[in-house]
């Protein structure tokens, strides 16, 4: 998924998680149909300006996004804005940014692996 959209750069994260990404799914049968009948929730706390919790319900080949902290999820990630920034641009890879420590992973981590099919 190299050629996957990429947001806009100045887009901020509620922006990224409660519009951007659930539109990019719909958009995108190949993407519904990798998703499948899976049922996941992903929460993301990003730490810095313009962050704070956000998350994903994945239910059925839709995404849809929330501002807020979820009551359970099945994988949590944690990260800095800056973070998030490089990794939206693409001048940060997700394993680069595990290694590097620069993201924290909590939960089921083969949703991690599982990731890019709903991101990118």
């Amino acid at each position: 998924m190299a050629d996957r959209p990429r947001p806009p750069e100045d887009i901020l994260p509620e922006q990224f998680f409660t519009r951007w990404i659930p539109e990019v799914v719909a958009a995108d049968a190949e993407r519904r149909r990798r998703l499948g009948n899976a049922s996941h929730v992903l929460a993301f706390e990003l730490e810095g300006e313009g962050g704070g919790h956000f998350h994903l319900r994945v239910d059925d080949g839709r995404v849809e996004g929330y501002r807020g902290a979820p009551e359970r999820a099945d994988l949590r990630i944690r990260l800095d804005v800056p973070t998030w920034r490089e990794l939206n641009r693409g001048s940060l890879s997700a394993p680069e940014a595990f290694l590097r420590r620069r993201v924290r992973l909590e939960g089921n981590l083969l949703l991690a692996i599982k990731l890019h099919v709903i991101i990118g």
